[in-house]
């Protein structure tokens, strides 16, 4: 299953041990990540910010954890993630969650292309043990390594 998150993030997808100051440039980051990827247009990082302004903090899914994320539309390219880990945690506004230090951007083309890679990032993410490896990794083939 893990394969499968590998595989969905592209080249260019990886950003660690980046600085933000807020929630909004952690979007940022992980909107540009997948921009670069070719996940998406530069409009889907709106799309997201949007998406956490109307609906708040729900998207910090676990302890330290965000899933940014907007709904299919015209800007998403192709189903894909983007995983970025931030050298200082930074507060979104979840009471249970807060404070993150991964963030994980999430382009769907569609509500049911991204089921199976949401089934295997879940699985991943309660694997406290490849977390931590991921919040400490500071190479991208290390990520690369614990993802297959």
């Amino acid at each position: 299953m893990t394969l499968l998150v590998n595989n969905a993030l592209g080249v260019g997808s990886i950003l660690l041990q980046q600085r933000a100051g807020d929630w909004r440039e952690c979007f940022q980051l992980a909107g540009n990540a997948l921009v670069s990827s070719k996940r998406v247009t530069e409009t889907y990082i709106q799309e997201m910010i949007d998406a956490f302004e109307e609906l708040g903090p729900y998207m910090v899914i676990a302890p330290g954890i965000a899933l940014a994320h907007a709904r299919p539309s015209k800007s998403v390219l192709e189903t894909g993630l983007s995983l970025v880990t931030l050298s200082e945690p930074v507060v979104f506004g979840s009471l249970n969650n807060d404070p993150v230090r991964l963030v994980i951007g999430l382009s769907a083309v569609d509500h049911d292309s991204h089921i199976d890679l949401m089934a295997a990032l879940s699985e991943l993410l309660m694997d406290e043990t490849k977390v931590n490896i991921l919040l400490q990794a500071d190479k991208e083939p290390e990520v690369r390594q614990t993802l297959s």
